[in-house]
């Protein structure tokens, strides 16, 4: 049969192959370490070859290795490989597996293990070595060098996928899978934070935590910024399956939510699997995020009288991944033409909330005062526009005018801290945005691209150009400025 066979008198070459001192030998068992079926579906030993007859029956344009790596008939995800001729996901390489099967029916013959990236011929069995296949396992797992990286931040060129698609690696779309414009906002915003996109595009760096949270975010994270990508978009469908299954389905696909709130989370959590603890710069996600507040606590009855020495006052130093920052309640305005007028606040004047004066209000009487006293790297703002109570959810419109550049922190930190934090100023580098009604409304993205001083807009796959001037008049929500210098 043509399986046995194979076009151009594959038994005879397997004959020369024996013979050929060039040939590339597997493990003594003819068998990768991630294959353990039953002693009777072990491929039998086979040399790697150079010359499979089937590599032209390859159809890149219909690959795609963005899904969860399962098996589409067992739904199992130990020992999956793709077939390189359909796209389709099966177990295992060996007689009476899927993958075996479906060579030997559908006369597909090229399968490439998810793992390992080891291209085997069905149902023959040998491992397959050829140049010609470099650029399908790169697609499948992209790898990065330290020089690579440390360049990225000054690549203006675009980059052509095999669709045809131009694209910026770094700045490409993601696929809303099902309602998840929050997540992919997140992690647009994260994506191009340099100490942790530089961190996570090196796999070496964790490439022994088990955590699949972690595995996942890094994979991803390496595939958007992919120079050779088969196609000018990417789905983060395995980081949200990741998500759903570490946050007990908290964040689940479907389910719209709150991306302060998966930002929150996923912070923490990545900080804990990488192996942080409490102290600073215990892992990247510290070092790169965290700051700390210096909190003045008021208690009921003695707002007359801040000083820290009052009996009923306590002063504390906390650490923070990210600031909230409280909008004022929106006036009812119309105009002449009896239209809505949307309010204007300068971000410094809800910025005032830190400038270790200004007393917040708290519902049990107390009243607290914050200050800066240590200034993150990269500092996340979360400017608080939604309100909850049992019926529905409210959103505040006021438009938030802010800096694009040289953010200045100086004057909401702590004096005796300015010699340990001698940089103030910052620079914005992403900025979330919702539109719309609260229940109903989008998320969206602009972010700064260094290398051409570009900004972008990125609404799920939707990548456009954006001027700096429109982005300041954005109903912003959540934004990450740089420190300068950092």
């Amino acid at each position: 049969t043509q399986s046995t066979w194979g076009p151009n008198g594959c038994m005879e070459s397997r004959k020369r192959e024996r013979e050929d001192n060039e040939s590339v030998q597997v493990d003594k068992n003819g068998y990768d370490d991630n294959d353990e079926p039953s002693n009777a579906s072990r491929p039998m030993n086979k040399a790697a070859r150079r010359d499979c007859p089937y590599l032209a029956t390859i159809n890149r344009h219909l690959l795609d290795f963005d899904f969860e790596k399962l098996c589409s008939i067992s739904l199992t995800n130990q020992n999956v490989y793709a077939c390189l001729v359909c796209g389709k996901y099966f177990q295992g390489r060996g007689k009476n597996t899927h993958a075996y099967t479906h060579a030997l029916e559908e006369d597909h013959n090229v399968f490439i293990h998810l793992h390992n990236q080891k291209v085997y011929c069905l149902p023959d069995g040998y491992e397959v070595v050829d140049a010609s296949l470099s650029d399908i396992k790169y697609y499948l797992s992209p790898t990065f060098i330290t020089d690579t990286i440390n360049r990225l931040d000054a690549n203006t060129a675009y980059s052509r996928a095999l669709d045809g698609t131009d694209y910026i690696p770094g700045v490409i779309g993601l696929n809303n899978v099902k309602n998840t414009d929050y997540v992919n906002v997140v992690i647009q915003a994260l994506c191009r934070i340099e100490p942790l996109r530089n961190f996570f595009l090196l796999s070496a760096n964790y490439e022994s935590v088990k955590s699949s949270l972690v595995q996942t975010f890094g994979e991803l994270l390496r595939k958007m910024w992919n120079p050779r990508n088969f196609k000018g978009h990417v789905s983060p469908h395995e980081l949200l399956q990741a998500i759903s299954v570490a946050s007990e389905k908290k964040f689940r696909i479907g389910a719209s939510s709150d991306p302060i709130q998966l930002l929150s989370w996923l912070l923490n959590t990545v900080h804990k699997d990488l192996g942080g603890s409490k102290k600073k710069n215990s892992s990247v996600i510290y070092s790169t995020f965290q700051g700390e507040v210096e909190v003045t606590t008021e208690k009921s009855g003695q707002a007359d009288q801040p000083s820290a020495a009052t009996s009923g006052t306590s002063t504390q130093r906390s650490p923070f991944l990210y600031l909230t920052l409280d909008v004022p309640s929106a006036p009812l305005f119309k105009d002449a033409s009896q239209k809505n007028i949307i309010p204007q606040i300068p971000l410094f004047t809800i910025l005032k909330k830190f400038d270790g004066e200004t007393a917040t209000e708290l519902l049990n009487g107390e009243r607290k005062r914050f200050r800066l006293t240590s200034l993150p790297r990269y500092l996340v703002v979360h400017i608080k526009r939604f309100a909850k109570n049992n019926f529905f959810i409210e959103k505040n419109p006021t438009i938030v005018n802010f800096p694009v550049k040289n953010l200045d922190l100086k004057d909401y930190l702590l004096p005796s801290e300015l010699p340990n934090n001698p940089v103030t100023k910052y620079d914005l580098l992403a900025n979330i945005v919702h539109e719309g009604k609260p229940d109903s409304g989008v998320y969206k993205i602009h972010v700064h691209h260094k290398a051409s001083d570009l900004w972008y807009e990125i609404q799920d796959l939707h990548v456009t150009n954006v001027l700096p001037q429109l982005v300041a008049l954005s109903e912003a929500y959540i934004q990450v400025y740089e420190r300068q210098g950092s």
